[in-house]
């Protein structure tokens, strides 16, 4: 499956049919002249995490065995803006394009115009992370007031980013650990800073004494 086409294709119920998508798509393949398709195709609401054929096709591109990956809209592919900026920046990173057919987006190296696009929404996970480093950070603070021993708090802190996107994009805790060679309580530890830091005040409010 080396050199693969991969063509993914989600419908949000089980009950719709994705034939008009499967369509279009090879239409489109057959006009750049690529050969060698691989179809991923997904059934279920854009709101769900787990999507097993997305997940499928991300180990394939991991692999090395898949050229480019070809969508017919944004919203098929990814579940947020934050989502599709971490999925366009693995597969930039990993040098495979991302064409998406009906939004004339195409991420290939001598295409500028959809470079452009891609770190246009790239630049919007960074502000994320930017977000969550801050909450890990205010967590972290936190859980020493309250006199919890947090072991390597260096360590932590360097990884919660890698964990934070293998959870974005569907893998759980155990799968997480294995992908970064980590132990899954490690895994849940930052997780749960992530997850249970204190929100930052809003700007301009007043902060209550506590006492």
């Amino acid at each position: 499956m080396n050199n693969a086409t991969a063509l993914y294709v989600r419908v949000s119920s089980l009950d719709q049919r994705q034939d008009s998508q499967v369509k279009e798509l090879k239409n489109h393949c057959r006009l750049r002249k690529w050969t060698n398709l691989v179809f991923y195709q997904d059934k279920l609401s854009g709101a769900e995490v787990a999507r097993p054929e997305l997940d499928r096709m991300m180990r394939d591109v991991r692999a090395g065995r898949i050229e480019r990956v070809v969508c017919f809209k944004l919203d098929r592919l990814g579940r947020s803006v934050a989502h599709l900026a971490l999925l366009m920046e693995e597969l930039i990173r990993l040098h495979v394009p991302l064409v998406v057919m009906s939004q004339g987006i195409d991420t290939s190296e001598d295409n500028a115009a959809g470079r452009l696009q891609a770190h246009v929404i790239m630049a919007m996970a960074e502000f994320e992370r930017s977000l969550i480093r801050e909450r890990v950070r205010a967590g972290l603070a936190a859980a020493r007031e309250r006199g919890v021993r947090l072991g390597r708090e260096p360590m932590l802190l360097k990884r919660v980013e890698e964990v934070k996107r293998l959870k974005r994009i569907g893998l759980g805790i155990r799968a997480i650990g294995r992908e970064l060679g980590m132990p899954p309580s490690s895994v849940c530890k930052v997780w749960k800073l992530v997850s249970h830091a204190p929100p930052s005040p809003r700007r301009g409010s007043p902060r209550r004494d506590p006492t």
